[in-house]
C-alpha cells in the first residue's frame, strides 16, 4: 500500500521522471514537490503544512491544492500557514489572520469578509428620487447623494433582483448598477494596516510574524 502511495504521489506531482535519482541532484523546486508528497504519504489524520506552496509554480499550487482537498474529503483536517490569501479563501473553512503573533480575526472566510468588510450595491440613477424611494431601499439601510444610492448588505447579490424591480416599478430609471464587496485580502488589509508582503515597521529584519492560519476540517 505504501508503495501504491509513493507512486501516486511521484505522479500527481510530477515527479515520476526524478524518482530515481538523489535528493542532492533535484533543483530547489522539484526538493519542495519531494518534501511536500513526503509529508502525505501516511495520509495522516491531522495534516499540519507550514507554507507549502511558498516558492512553487503556478502549477505545483494547483496540482497541492487538488490534492489537499482530495485528503480533506477522505477525512484528513488540514492546518495550514500562508501569505498567499488565495490558498485560504480557496481551501479552509475556518481561518485565522495573525499579526506580530497575535490572532487579530479568527472564522470562515466568508464571516470575516462579512463582519470587517464592505458589502453594498451601488446603484446611478437617471435622475433624483422626487416620490421617494421604494420598500426594497427604504426596508434596508442606504444613502442617497443626488444621483447615487448606496444600499448596505451582507449578500447584495441576493438582493439586486428585488431593489431593480421596485426602482422601475416607481417609475425611476437606472444608468449603472455596481456590486461592491470586499475580499478577505482587504479585510486583512483592513485589521493589520498592511498588506500580507508588507513588512512591519516594528519588527527585526530576520522577523516573519504577519499570516494566515488556515484549517479545513472534513
Amino acid at each position: 500500500e505504501a508503495a501504491r502511495r509513493a507512486d501516486r504521489l511521484l505522479e500527481r506531482f510530477g515527479l515520476v521522471q526524478k524518482a530515481d535519482q538523489k535528493i542532492m541532484k533535484l533543483s530547489g523546486g522539484m526538493k519542495r514537490r519531494l518534501l511536500i508528497a513526503k509529508a502525505m504519504i501516511h495520509e495522516p489524520e491531522i495534516l499540519i503544512l507550514d507554507e507549502p506552496t511558498a516558492g512553487v509554480d503556478v502549477e505545483l499550487r494547483r496540482a497541492l491544492w487538488a490534492y489537499l482537498r482530495e485528503l480533506n474529503s477522505r477525512g484528513t483536517t488540514v492546518l495550514l500557514t500562508t501569505h498567499y490569501i488565495e490558498e485560504a479563501e480557496e481551501l479552509c473553512e475556518e481561518v485565522a489572520i495573525i499579526d506580530r503573533g497575535r490572532i487579530v480575526a479568527q472564522g470562515s472566510p466568508e464571516d470575516l469578509v462579512q463582519a470587517g468588510g464592505d458589502r453594498h450595491l451601488e446603484i446611478q440613477l437617471t435622475e433624483p428620487p422626487v416620490n421617494g424611494l421604494p420598500p426594497a431601499v427604504t426596508s434596508r439601510e442606504h444613502a442617497l447623494d443626488g444621483h447615487r444610492l448606496v444600499i448596505t448588505a451582507a449578500h447584495p447579490r441576493q438582493i439586486v433582483a428585488d431593489v431593480l424591480n421596485d426602482l422601475y416599478t416607481a417609475g425611476l430609471r437606472i444608468t449603472e448598477v455596481r456590486i461592491v464587496e470586499s475580499s478577505l485580502e482587504e479585510v486583512f488589509i483592513q485589521l493589520t494596516g498592511r498588506t500580507i508582503d508588507d513588512p512591519d515597521p516594528h519588527a527585526g529584519a530576520a522577523d516573519d510574524d504577519q499570516s494566515v492560519l488556515a484549517e479545513s476540517q472534513p
